[in-house]
């Protein structure tokens, strides 16, 4: 049966990857189908690639109709309203925590050493707060070395982006192609969504095989490595305290719906 409500879990998703600072993994954590998603991506070369696809297929359609419908509203948010926004995206983000907490069962599977990987996670997570993220005007002049970058992007990103607590969309920051990225899908640039998608596409599904890998025979660890990079996100969407009164109260406003988002979403997904 086709997971049609996989839908609008994809356009949770797709709507956290436009925002840098935001992993869609997180979100599908937020969602409780971080597992099935890593094992859908990996069953998708396994005899029963059918059931899979129609578990990916939904979520993947849902990711893109966000991504294309809600890059230019991200765009306006941030230009205009970048504090409370990161604040609603920091309330959501804090709010997954205490799943992954009961989740990876912390209280009865961690020892020391998991509790240092999960230090390890957060300062590598938080160490990006110290990258250069300013990047000039979109690209204009494509030559064939431009797309062998946005493809290895693309790879890079959706390689993080699969990993809860690590922004794809920062690492395009980062790099320095983030507004050629959006402003492409904002303008349906058909050459950029495909190269990019494509480099995504790769990512995905080796970073994917790499989690599972982890998931399955060191679990409490990938669970450690997994809250701290959480954890270390909280560092990086920070946008400090605003400096008005009433910008502190939007603020506190965004915060709290992202953590009442976090909940609500909780309740019906884990129901």
């Amino acid at each position: 049966m086709w997971e049609w409500r996989n839908i609008y879990r994809g356009m949770i998703m797709g709507a956290s990857d436009v925002v840098p600072g935001v992993s869609g993994g997180t979100i599908a954590v937020v969602l409780g189908i971080y597992d099935r998603l890593i094992a859908a991506i990996n069953g998708i070369f396994s005899r029963e690639w059918k059931k899979h696809l129609k578990f990916l297929v939904p979520l993947g359609l849902g990711i893109g109709i966000s991504i294309v419908l809600l890059a230019r509203l991200i765009e306006w948010l941030f230009e205009h309203y970048p504090g409370p926004t990161k604040f609603f995206f920091l309330g959501l983000i804090i709010g997954v925590i205490p799943y992954l907490v009961y989740k990876g069962d912390v209280k009865n599977q961690f020892k020391g050493k998991h509790y240092l990987l999960l230090l390890i996670g957060a300062a590598l997570v938080a160490s990006m707060v110290f990258f250069q993220t300013s990047e000039g005007e979109q690209m204009q002049n494509f030559t064939f070395s431009t797309y062998i970058l946005l493809f290895f992007s693309g790879w890079i990103a959706s390689s993080a982006m699969i990993l809860p607590g690590i922004s794809g969309s920062f690492i395009l920051l980062i790099i320095g192609v983030y507004s050629t990225v959006v402003g492409g899908i904002s303008d349906f640039r058909f050459d950029i969504i495909a190269v990019v998608g494509l480099g995504i596409l790769f990512g995905i599904i080796v970073m994917s095989k790499i989690v599972k890998f982890f998931l399955d025979n060191y679990t409490s660890g990938t669970f450690a490595v997994i809250i701290g990079l959480v954890i270390g996100s909280v560092f990086v969407i920070f946008p400090g305290v605003p400096e008005s009164g009433t910008m502190m109260i939007v603020s506190i406003v965004t915060f709290l719906s992202g953590l009442l988002a976090a909940w609500l979403l909780g309740r019906v997904e884990y129901k």
